[in-house]
Parts: C-alpha cells; sequence; structure tokens
C-alpha cells in the first residue's frame, strides 16, 4: 500500500469506527481486524501503519466526528507528512479543499470533561488517559517456572511485569496472563488467603478470578459469575491453561440473581464487584469509547451498579469483605456509589485498601494513569457488621 492509500484505509475505518459509536456497534479493534480479514493483500506493515494513523486521530478528536476524513483531516492539520498523503491518487484521499471543516480537538466531549473535573480530575490527569498503554502481565505462580519475557518489574507488584510493546508471548500461554498493573493492584484489594470462599459476581472473561486463585495458591473456592454467557464461556479455557481448579462457573439470568445464587447467602468470606461501568479508566487502551458515553448511559451504568451492590452485599458473612471495583474515574460510579451503599445499608464500613498505588478518594483509593501509570481504578472495601 502506497501511503496515501494507507490513509484511504484509515479514512474508511474511522468512518466505521464512528458510525459504531454513534449506534452501539463494534469495538474498533474488532472493526479493524474484520476490515484487514477482508483485505488480504495488506502486509503487516501496512496493517501496523493504518492503526496507528486509526489511534492517533481518535486520541486527537474529543467529541465525536461528523466523518472518518475530518478526524483524519485534524491529524494532517497536525502532522505535514500525513497531510501530504491527501493527493488525489487512485488510492488515495482527494485533495485537501482550503477551509474544508477539521474535527474537533480535545480530550472529551464537553459534558464529560465537566463530569471528570467534578470528579476532581485535573487537566493534567484528564490528558493522560487518552495516552498510550503499556503491555502489562501477571505471572502465574500456579504453573512450573519457566522462561519469561525480558520486561520490567512493576513496584508494588510482586507477579507484575511491564514489557516492550508488542511482545509475542505465545511462548508464554498459561504462564503469564496480561493484565493492566492497575487491575492487579485493585485485586490485592481483596486480600483473598487459602483455603477462603470468594464470589466473583461479574467475572466476565475471568482475569480476576485467574488472579484471585493464584493468590490463593489453588485452595479454597471461587465462584465465578456473570449475566453475559459470551464472556463467561471463555473463563474455562483459561481456567484450565493457567491450572486453575477452584473456580466454578454460575451463569447468572438477569433478575433472577438472587435465586441463583441463594446457597451462597452469607457464607462468602470476600465478595467481588468488579462493576459494568463507563471504563473513563481505560480510554488509553479504547479511545473511541469517549464518544460512545452519554449522560443516559452514565445513569444506566450508575443503577446496575447498585443493584449488583446489593446483590454482593447479601452474599458475605458476617465480618467478611465485599470489595467494590469500576474502572471508571466519574465520582457518580466511584466514591459517590460507596456513599450511597453505606446509606442503604446501616452498620457496614468502609476499610480503605492499603495498597502500595492510589490516592484515597472518599471512602476508597483511585488509581489514575498521570499518577499511577495505570488504567484508571477506583477501588473500595466495605465490611460488613458482625
Amino acid at each position: 500500500m502506497t501511503p496515501a492509500a494507507r490513509t484511504q484505509a484509515a479514512i474508511e475505518l474511522l468512518d466505521l469506527i464512528i458510525a459504531a459509536a454513534r449506534d452501539a456497534g463494534a469495538a474498533a479493534d474488532v472493526l479493524i481486524a474484520r476490515y484487514f480479514a477482508e483485505r488480504r493483500y495488506a502486509g503487516s506493515k501496512d496493517r501496523r501503519a493504518v492503526r496507528t494513523l486509526v489511534y492517533n486521530a481518535i486520541r486527537l478528536c474529543g467529541e465525536r466526528p461528523e466523518s472518518g476524513r475530518a478526524a483524519m483531516l485534524l491529524l494532517a492539520d497536525r502532522d505535514p507528512e500525513v497531510a501530504a498523503t491527501f493527493d488525489g491518487t487512485r488510492h488515495g484521499p482527494p485533495t485537501i479543499t482550503p477551509g474544508e471543516p477539521l474535527a474537533e480537538a480535545g480530550i472529551a466531549p464537553a459534558w464529560l470533561r465537566d463530569a471528570l473535573e467534578a470528579s476532581d480530575i485535573a487537566e493534567e490527569e484528564q490528558a493522560a488517559q487518552v495516552g498510550r498503554a503499556p503491555l502489562d502481565v501477571r505471572i502465574n505462580r500456579l504453573r512450573p517456572a519457566g522462561d519469561l519475557p525480558d520486561g520490567e518489574a512493576i513496584a508494588g507488584l510482586p507477579d507484575g511485569l511491564r514489557l516492550p510493546a508488542g511482545t509475542n508471548m505465545d511462548d508464554f500461554a498459561g504462564r503469564i496472563e496480561v493484565q493492566d498493573a492497575g487491575s492487579q493492584f485493585v485485586t490485592l484489594a481483596m486480600n483473598a488467603q487459602p483455603g477462603m470462599t470468594v464470589v466473583d459476581l461479574c467475572a466476565g472473561g475471568g482475569g480476576k478470578t485467574l488472579a484471585l486463585a493464584s493468590a490463593m495458591g489453588n485452595e479454597g473456592r471461587i465462584v465465578a459469575c456473570d449475566v453475559d454467557r459470551a464472556r463467561l464461556s471463555k473463563l474455562p479455557p483459561r481456567a484450565e491453561r493457567a491450572g486453575v481448579t477452584i473456580a466454578e462457573i454460575r451463569l447468572l439470568d438477569p433478575g433472577r440473581e438472587v435465586a441463583i445464587l441463594a446457597d451462597l447467602v452469607d457464607g462468602a468470606d470476600v465478595v467481588l464487584v468488579d462493576a459494568p461501568c463507563s471504563g473513563t479508566g481505560t480510554w488509553r487502551r479504547n479511545p473511541e469509547a469517549r464518544w460512545r458515553l452519554s449522560p443516559a448511559r452514565l445513569e444506566r451504568f450508575a443503577t446496575t451498579q447498585a443493584h449488583v451492590l446489593d446483590i454482593g452485599a447479601a452474599l458475605v458473612r458476617p465480618g467478611g469483605a465485599l470489595t467494590y471495583v469500576v474502572c471508571s474515574l466519574l465520582d457518580a460510579e466511584g466514591a459517590g456509589q460507596v456513599d450511597a451503599f453505606l446509606a442503604r445499608h446501616p452498620g457496614w464500613t468502609a476499610e480503605p485498601p492499603s495498597l502500595p498505588a492510589g490516592r484515597q478518594h472518599g471512602a476508597g483509593l483511585r488509581l489514575t494513569p498521570h499518577h499511577d501509570g495505570t488504567d484508571g481504578f477506583f477501588v473500595a472495601r466495605l465490611i460488613r457488621p458482625c
């Protein structure tokens, strides 16, 4: 592909990504994979170059652009090499018309920036949210030791490594798991010990379930639950590769969670509620997520979070703990959500997690890309009265 053809491909992909963000369609990485699956003539260098153009343009745009061309024109306005590819050649984009409108530069849509500021996320913190994420992994202690990829140890995480971008990890399957350092830190907040009964109430694909099993030395019981069959189905093969034998899978039926979990009421030492959220802490990995969020969608997330917290509370034994986690930096999903929980559940108390990262925020801790070099998280540890 010529440089101009790469720019045109990026414009076409941006059109798909913008439409998907507007209509709740597939994520950008899925759309990029599909696009190149249909264009096998594009070599690996072409695919990397186009992907870089796409994500560079996405990171520049605050509001959702009107079109992929407008987004790429904004990038061209900042990068003369990109501007030169608008040459009107057969496979490239048409030349730039004087005064042609550009997408609006920024960190996020205006309403979302206001919400971040109201949650004490300053401008430099917001800017770090749309930087590039590192490649962090967790060493799995349940598998025999062997060669590991060259990487940098992550301070405060005995099993954490930060690897060079593009590291091929196929040779290390089962012995390392891709997991952001922030996710590893908040998992430590559970203080899960061998022999405990643990419930991972929103397990998804099981990243934190696997980390908990490793921390527990494969001794005890972990019940991994979710309402999403497709995501939960990824956990058994991952657990098998990782040597995890204490994880039980339980698919929940929305609206009937209490009945399905009845045997666990008052019985868990620790419950993890890694709740569905806006993902404002993960923009480094999914920058187009800024364009998917709306005030109404944020309100729906908050309603779901309160619902799942109440379900989780019923499972905790007297004196046990509920750990609440969201990969969000908005108080509506973090500190405010915990305050509302404590108001609904008299006698429960918040015990700020003791972690080697993060800063106290409300009744919990908050990790941010700017301060901690991790994805953004809020975590709180809530203790049931005896």
